[in-house]
């Protein structure tokens, strides 16, 4: 059986601090696939699922904060905020179940690194119809992962839930939405144009390319599946070194200047594409300066990296400073001078 890779970034919203020091346990960690669950569960598990959906589709925030266990209820300002920035991508939509999984994490304390392994594995590692979950400080518990998308006339949209067993009850455990595509593409279509620009040597844009396929391919941080494993095993060797990532900033000299800029990624605008930089900033508070040195880095960028005018429409500078200041500006490719 295949390992989960280190590359998953773990799941946050159950952990539980504790100072007790408790011996050593043995705990059961199994996953049960929706065809393998009994049809009482199932229907449990999916009637709650398709409930928190529609209370986040009407934007009923109060309700879905009722409905949560205590940890994430006495936290909920991250999970308001998700539904409310998707409420036109929710409104109206109609929402299809894609996968459940029931997670049983038994035993008397957290498990400090759960691996949950679901459905059939092969000799390479996962099927088509298999998941892989990792999940840190998770207390013991029986959960569920109810996957579901939403269709709207606006957007396709991932809607995600984590829910946990609460006596008779299955209460919200975490929730996570985003959208399934972007400026109309799909999670093929990126690495399609990835591979394209690779095969040109542009390996800034097919680096930027394959970061939004392997995002729009898996709706959870903390599952793996045999989809997102291939793409992160074509991504690996793809990032240039000269551009930021795992914690470390890049530097971007612009004149006598020196940024330090901490993360790029593209994001839609309607059909177009535009790139977002985000840096280091002194003051971001002190707009005037901030909009002077936003302007520096965007053309000291393209200027480094021309291959980014064929990918992109425009491109946003974000002055970020240690005290939480964020100042942006977009310019547009074509007024890149």
């Amino acid at each position: 059986m295949k390992l989960v890779p280190a590359r998953f970034v773990y799941w946050a919203a159950l952990i539980v601090a504790t100072a007790v020091v408790i011996p050593p346990r043995v705990h059961a960690q199994s996953c049960e696939t929706s065809e393998e669950l009994d049809a009482t569960t199932h229907t449990a598990i999916t009637s709650a699922g398709q409930r928190y959906f529609d209370m986040a589709a009407k934007g009923d925030v109060a309700s879905l904060r009722q409905s949560s266990i205590p940890s994430l209820a006495s936290a909920f300002a991250d999970v308001e905020i998700r539904v409310k920035d998707r409420q036109q991508d929710l409104a109206g939509a109609q929402a299809t179940l894609k996968s459940v999984f029931l997670l049983d994490a038994s035993g008397d304390a957290p498990i400090p690194h759960a691996e949950f392994y679901c459905g059939v594995f092969g000799k390479a590692g996962q099927t088509a119809g298999s998941a892989a979950f990792a999940l840190d400080n998770l207390p013991p518990s029986k959960y569920a992962v109810v996957l579901l998308e939403a269709d709207s006339s606006k957007a396709r949209t991932m809607f995600s839930e984590v829910l946990q067993e609460v006596g008779t009850d299955w209460k919200l455990g975490g929730l996570y939405i985003k959208a399934a595509q972007s400026a109309g593409h799909d999670s093929d279509w990126f690495l399609a144009r990835a591979r394209e620009y690779k095969g040109k040597g542009q390996m800034h844009n097919a680096w930027l390319f394959n970061l939004e396929a392997r995002n729009l391919a898996s709706p959870l941080p903390f599952m793996s599946t045999r989809a997102t494993e291939k793409l992160f095993d074509e991504s690996q060797g793809l990032q240039p070194a000269d551009m930021p990532g795992g914690g470390k900033t890049a530097d971007l000299s612009a004149g006598t200047a020196t940024y330090k800029f901490m993360q790029l990624y593209l994001e839609a605008v309607g059909n177009d594409l535009d790139l977002i930089v985000k840096y280091q900033s002194a003051d971001a508070s002190n707009g005037n300066q901030a909009y002077q040195d936003n302007v520096a880095v965007i053309k000291a960028l393209v200027t480094k990296y021309p291959e980014l005018r064929e990918a992109f429409a425009g491109v946003v500078a974000r002055a970020v400073d240690a005290n939480g200041h964020d100042y942006g500006t977009l310019l547009a490719m074509k007024d890149i001078k």
